[in-house]
């Protein structure tokens, strides 16, 4: 299960991700961001409450960088241990701004 809350201001949005990002609710993730993207030129992630990220969780987070790469900046914050060392094994540690 997953649970999303978005907190726009001005252009800048927040999602704060809770429970698990994987193959049942990555397209849950895709959705949110598609339609909530217009003017959005600041797209942080806070994965603070969430537990797990799958390989369809890693693809939703590639696919909103290449979509920011061309509108703005992105990043994730608030990352635990295990995604985080997720993050580093495939790399993404490199392609995305944690902090």
């Amino acid at each position: 299960m997953l649970n999303i809350s978005t907190n726009k201001e001005n252009e800048q949005l927040v999602m704060e991700l809770e429970g698990r990002l994987d193959t049942t609710t990555a397209p849950q993730l895709e959705e949110a961001i598609n339609t909530s993207l217009e003017g959005i030129t600041s797209l942080v992630f806070d994965f603070e409450k969430l537990e797990y990220i799958s390989s369809a969780g890693l693809r939703v987070m590639l696919s909103a960088q290449k979509m920011m790469n061309d509108k703005g900046t992105m990043k994730v914050i608030h990352v635990n241990d295990v995604i985080r060392e997720i993050f580093e094994i495939t790399a993404f540690n490199e392609i995305l701004t944690i902090e």
